[in-house]
Formats: C-alpha cells, sequence, structure tokens
C-alpha cells in the first residue's frame, strides 16, 4: 500500500512540476502530489505546509494586482 501511495504522490507530484513551466494549475497540482505524499511521510507534510504558504502568499499578491476586486472572507485560509 505505501509503495502505491508514493507512486501516485510522485506522479502527481510531477505533473505540478511540468505545469508550472506549461499553462496550468502547478502549484495546485503539486499540493494535491503532496498531500497525497504526506500521508505517509514526513517530510512531505513539512514541504506541504510550506506550499500551502506559497500559494496563500500568491493569492494575496494576486488580489492586491486586481483593482475592484475584494478579497472572500475565507481566503487567507487553506487548511
Amino acid at each position: 500500500m505505501r509503495l502505491s501511495v508514493a507512486a501516485l504522490g510522485f506522479v502527481v507530484l510531477a505533473v505540478g512540476v511540468v505545469l508550472l513551466v506549461t499553462p496550468g494549475p502547478g502549484l495546485l497540482v503539486i499540493i494535491a502530489g503532496l498531500a497525497i505524499l504526506a500521508h505517509e511521510f514526513e517530510w512531505a507534510a513539512t514541504a506541504l505546509g510550506k506550499a500551502k504558504a506559497r500559494a496563500a502568499q500568491a493569492r494575496r499578491a494576486a488580489m492586491r494586482r486586481a483593482p475592484g476586486r475584494a478579497e472572500p472572507p475565507h481566503a487567507g485560509n487553506l487548511d
């Protein structure tokens, strides 16, 4: 079971890395891959926390660049 979870997590993580340089939601797919891996590996749980923080930072930066758009009340909480 651990091997199949690891394989799935690494495949999703690799797709996310590819999507960082091609059009697509790379950071979101990376977070999904890390979430899968975090079920089995502590290092992935740590990396998941850092990736969530980076996603929240990117969201805040995007909202600052979009004048006139109000940030939804739950926007800062990615947990």
